[in-house]
């Protein structure tokens, strides 16, 4: 399938989440309760909700998308060449709203491509929308598809290889593909920490597009092309 993969058909995508409430103690009792029984399991015995609620972004039942990146291939003289795209903010309805708008203007036929996409960022995606009352553009629709037609493109799962147990991270597989990988000054585990107490979502932007382009570049070693170098890389604002 990647040898014939169209990359200008393919759109690399990475979002970033916190939970929707600064602190659990600005939770509402009754999402409260909520969130006690579904976290039941996941939690240790010395662990209260209170100290697990800072995984709630990871939650899309209790926290909210505040990035979504993009990353677009285009093709010129044989050379591949990477656009970058983030829309940000802290009301996601909004940024929702200008996502789904975004879509609108894409094929049908567009492939989203993601690491481990199709266990967190789609699904994710599909379900916010949902809740902000935000129809699910037609790219994300796979309800009803038989899992070899849903044409998403998820880099852990190519490195899988059909061992569905394997768990790789991003920077790992980049590692070990020797793809270039920017340095970061953050990882997800702070994302809540920098958007809250911080209060600074540029850096949480610079820390998404960073994920989508070595998303990108792993794609292209999984087709056997080389990697895009810096200045082929373009950030739009």
């Amino acid at each position: 399938m990647l040898k014939t993969l169209d990359l200008n058909q393919v759109m690399v995508i990475d979002i970033e989440t916190v939970p929707q409430y600064a602190s659990y103690e600005e939770v509402p009792s009754h999402l409260q309760e909520l969130w006690e029984q579904k976290t039941h399991y996941q939690r240790k015995p010395e662990q209260s909700p209170d100290d697990f609620y800072e995984r709630a972004g990871i939650l899309a039942e209790f926290g909210k998308i505040i990035c979504i990146s993009l990353g677009i291939f285009y093709i010129h003289d044989k050379t591949p060449y990477l656009r970058i795209k983030s829309i940000s903010g802290d009301d996601e309805t909004q940024l929702l709203k200008e996502f789904s708008a975004l879509l609108h203007k894409q094929a049908p036929t567009l492939q989203f491509c993601a690491h481990n996409g199709k266990e967190f960022d789609f699904p994710y995606l599909c379900r916010r929308l949902l809740v902000n009352g935000i129809e699910i553009p037609v790219q994300l629709q796979i309800s009803g598809k038989k899992p070899w037609e849903v044409n998403h493109i998820d880099t852990m799962e190519l490195w899988k290889f059909g061992d569905y147990k394997h768990y790789t991270s991003l920077n790992l597989l980049a590692a070990i593909l020797n793809v270039p990988t920017p340095k970061d000054d953050i990882d997800g585990s702070m994302v809540r920490k920098v958007f809250y107490e911080e209060k600074n979502l540029p850096r949480i932007v610079t820390y998404c597009q960073k994920d989508v382009i070595t998303t990108a570049q792993v794609l292209l070693k999984f087709k056997g092309i080389n990697v895009i170098p810096p200045e082929n890389i373009t950030i739009v604002s």
